[in-house]
């Protein structure tokens, strides 16, 4: 896997929205992800939200966000994020964009107090970036999943997996049941 040489990663903010946007839609060919990832900046049920975008060369090559969700009937209050969508443009794919993205984001999430990622995704991808599925420990997604494999969480603090169980409820822009197919 080659790495791009100059990758440099920055925390995306309005200035930063055209950059955000052409990615995903570069990575994505269409718009849907686009109109996520707009309407979740500005939806405050997603708040606080971490945007992330990957430059290399000074060129926006990647973006990741991450949105604040809740669980429903959990037994004890727990801090989490659901990552959604990551995007890597075409000609960058292949390179480690998506794990630095990834790595970058939990590590930023944790340092805020965040204890659980979870992601809707490939699990032969997430599984490598410390990934596993979130229903055999009790976190259930917001509509059913299938596979089940393909709902997945990542513990950002030692011991929360195991104790905290509930329903994942996410942003008002995200709670659709389209957004939830793998």
């Amino acid at each position: 896997m080659n790495q791009p040489p100059t990758l440099q990663i920055l925390q995306a903010g309005p200035a930063e929205l055209d950059a955000v946007l052409r990615v995903q839609r570069q990575a994505f060919e269409r718009e849907d992800e686009a109109l996520l990832v707009a309407a979740l900046l500005v939806d405050p049920t997603a708040q606080p939200s971490l945007s992330l975008l990957a430059c290399s060369a000074d060129r926006p090559i990647g973006h990741v966000l991450c949105t604040h969700v809740t669980l429903a009937g959990a037994p004890r209050a727990v801090t989490a994020a659901i990552l959604a969508p990551l995007a890597v443009v075409p000609a960058s794919q292949g390179q480690g964009v998506g794990r630095i993205l990834i790595a970058h984001s939990a590590s930023l999430l944790a340092a805020r107090g965040v204890q659980l990622l979870f992601v809707l995704g490939d699990p032969s991808y997430y599984t490598r970036h410390g990934f596993e599925p979130a229903i055999p420990h009790g976190l259930i997604a917001p509509y059913p999943i299938l596979p089940e494999a393909a709902w997945m969480v990542r513990a950002l603090e030692p011991g929360v997996l195991g104790q905290a169980k509930g329903t994942v409820v996410c942003a008002t822009a995200l709670n659709k049941p389209e957004y939830w197919r793998e």
